[in-house]
């Protein structure tokens, strides 16, 4: 989704900023991996001042300057990649637009698209438990989470399904939908494997704003319903190598 921005854009209007923070919070919290880490970081960028662009290109610009002082993680793609896959694959960016959000060209910045999502395919594969109560979305998830070059541990349908098998089977990224139905929760799901072991996690939601509010303890990663191999592709390798704890 482009904002179709220019340098030359005004701040955005309260309105705007209001309906980005949500998706503010999510890039914040994929580029750090915590959601402690990613809400500070978003506070930071709004008490600093945001740069003339519109609504969310504004607030990710911002956001993206104050990741430069930074070390830059572990992995073997760059912050810059990395910020430029999270922009065009889990916010929905044009490559033009994100390119205006890291200070690229549009060309220089569909290039680096491109081969950051080359050297995403080099990356080291993974266990995956998927936590899932609907059985053709779990069959859906496996096939993309196979398509990554990941194996799967195990589909659990229910909280307490999920904890054993967590706790039983090798796991190095838990993929987690938040509704179980009368299964359990997903998120009290990762809270008490968690008591146990600790492993990176990505929650999939249709309702993604609901876990962005900031005004309880949420997940560090989040993906929207429904979602392409790419989006789990960089979701997964930013989860594995930037995240740590993904609740408290």
């Amino acid at each position: 989704m482009s904002d179709h921005a220019t340098a030359h854009d005004s701040p955005p209007a309260a309105d705007a900023l209001r309906a980005a923070l949500p998706y503010g919070r999510r890039y914040a919290r994929a580029l750090t991996g915590t959601q402690r880490d990613g809400d500070a970081m978003v506070a930071a960028a709004l008490r600093a001042g945001l740069p003339p662009l519109p609504g969310r290109l504004a607030l990710f610009a911002a956001i993206t300057g104050l990741m430069r002082d930074l070390p830059p993680p572990p992995g073997h793609l760059s912050t810059t990649a990395r910020q430029l896959l999270l922009l065009t694959a889990l916010e929905g960016l044009t490559a033009a637009d994100a390119g205006l959000v890291v200070g690229l060209q549009p060309e220089d910045a569909q290039r680096a698209v491109d081969a950051a999502r080359d050297a995403l395919k080099q990356t080291t594969a993974t266990d995956v438990l998927i936590i899932e109560d609907e059985p053709v979305i779990a069959m859906d998830l496996r096939m993309l989470v196979e398509r990554c070059g990941h194996r799967v541990s195990g589909v659990a349908a229910t909280e307490a399904q999920a904890v054993r098998f967590a706790l039983e089977r090798p796991t190095g990224l838990i993929l987690a939908d938040v509704n179980l139905g009368r299964g359990g929760d997903g998120i009290s799901a990762v809270r008490r494997i968690l008591q146990t072991v600790r492993i990176p996690v990505i929650f999939v939601t249709a309702y993604p704003e609901r876990l962005l509010t900031a005004e309880e303890v949420e997940p560090a990663f989040i993906m929207s319903k429904p979602f392409d191999p790419l989006t789990l592709a960089i979701s997964t390798y930013q989860a594995v190598t930037a995240g740590r704890v993904p609740i408290d």
